[in-house]
């Protein structure tokens, strides 16, 4: 039997190349286009280097360049934009009542949306519509934009609400709100079946990390490295973003913040959970709507666009709660920003926010701070569905330490 040996990943040019094709593609993701000396002078990589990758990039059709431009001196500098159309993407979600699919192109740019409902009783009743939503994406996409060019599908994106891999025996005080509801596809090897059906890699993530990707990539966080993206679903979860990267944990459970103990309500009163009071379940209890609805979203759009009393003492609520979930979060993490985002209407999000304030004293409140401490992120239904579809692009493309350490394909 070999002895294990404790030891830190090394790397090779091989695994400095694949970060340096990382960071240019990202240079040009922030930015727009660019031309070749000015990806050098902002990624500090040698002309030479840059030009190889572009010129790979371009070969691969995953960039293209635009007309030259001509500046007071010197020859033309061509600027280099990604091509939306050079590669795709597929992220799904799955949910206690719904599954909802997106297919998107490099951009990040929506061109297919399949939303169907999901009944009870895990894989064995759900799997073939997780498959029939996939198959209707690719359909869509080789339909509306003619992916028959030959532009690659890099993979799919599968995001479920955690935790994952808890012990089935555990009993929840309220089953509206029990937080192993999705046992049954946690313990199911899901991802193989769905590689070896579609011949895609698929990667699964739960629904804040997969909601936080999206924000990284294409929402209010993106040039931010470190930030915690609360999110708002049927419970109540936390992407993790440090260094430009999802901390999943160890067993992919970081971020459960739902499950934190909430503010007690008296100096008698029994301890219950965070996610009791800032969920979409506690949301459908406090406004009597029924949380398998397939119209769940329009109807609470529909509720708070008449203003609806209820919505506004349950935002109340929880933005009080949330007020000491964001303490903790920047004390723990000491993040550029807090994100409040969520599958809630844009105004009721708001309106959590305006009960949050004003914060509550903590590591993050420093005087000469530029950034706010807490920024409205997305409050979208799709915002968990899309951030999945993100994860193949990130995986391939976004800058990520691992990819020097030899982790990363």
């Amino acid at each position: 039997m070999k002895r294990a040996i404790l030891a830190t990943a090394g790397t090779n040019l091989g695994g400095a190349s694949a970060h340096n094709r990382r960071v240019v593609f990202d240079a040009l993701r922030l930015n727009g286009a660019l031309s070749r000396a000015e990806i050098a002078r902002a990624t500090q990589l040698t002309p030479q280097t840059v030009s190889n990758i572009i010129d790979q990039f371009v070969h691969d059709g995953l960039v293209a360049a635009d007309e030259p431009l001509r500046g007071a001196r010197g020859q033309p500098a061509t600027p280099y934009r990604i091509e939306p159309g050079g590669a795709w993407s597929i992220g799904i979600e799955i949910d206690r009542h719904r599954v909802l699919g997106v297919g998107v192109d490099l951009a990040g740019t929506t061109l297919s949306r399949r939303h169907c409902r999901l009944p009870a009783g895990g894989p064995k009743r759900g799997l073939d519509i997780v498959l029939q939503v996939i198959a209707d994406i690719r359909r869509d996409l080789k339909e509306t934009v003619g992916r028959a060019k030959g532009a690659p599908l890099l993979g799919l994106g599968i995001a479920m609400p955690g935790p994952f891999g808890l012990n089935d025996d555990v009993a929840p005080d309220d089953p509206l709100l029990d937080p192993w509801v999705m046992r049954e596809w946690h313990s199911f090897p899901l991802m193989d079946c769905l590689t070896d059906a579609t011949g895609l890699e698929a990667r699964l993530q739960n629904d804040a990390s997969a909601a936080a990707i999206a924000e990284k990539m294409y929402g209010v966080a993106r040039s931010l490295d470190n930030f915690v993206y609360l999110f708002l679903g049927y419970g109540l979860g936390a992407g993790i973003v440090i260094q430009g990267e999802i901390y999943a944990g160890m067993g992919g459970n970081a971020g459960e913040i739902g499950q934190l103990p909430a503010m007690p309500l008296g100096p008698h009163g029994p301890q219950r959970s965070l996610e009791e009071f800032v969920s979409i379940l506690s949301l459908c209890r406090a406004a009597g709507l029924d949380p398998a609805s397939p119209d769940l979203f329009d109807e609470m759009h529909a509720l708070t666009e008449k203003g609806d009393k209820r919505l506004w003492a349950w935002a109340e609520q929880a933005g009080r709660h949330l007020r000491q979930a964001v303490q903790i979060v920047e004390a723990l993490f000491d993040p550029q920003t807090v994100v409040l985002g969520g599958q809630v209407p844009k105004k009721l999000l708001a309106e959590i926010a305006r009960h949050i304030e004003p914060l509550l004293p903590s590591v993050s409140a420093r005087p000469l701070r530029k950034r706010p401490r807490l920024a409205l992120g997305t409050a979208d239904l799709w915002a968990v569905a899309e951030g999945a579809a993100m994860e193949p692009i990130a995986r391939t493309f976004d800058p990520q330490f691992r990819a020097i350490f030899k982790t990363v394909e």
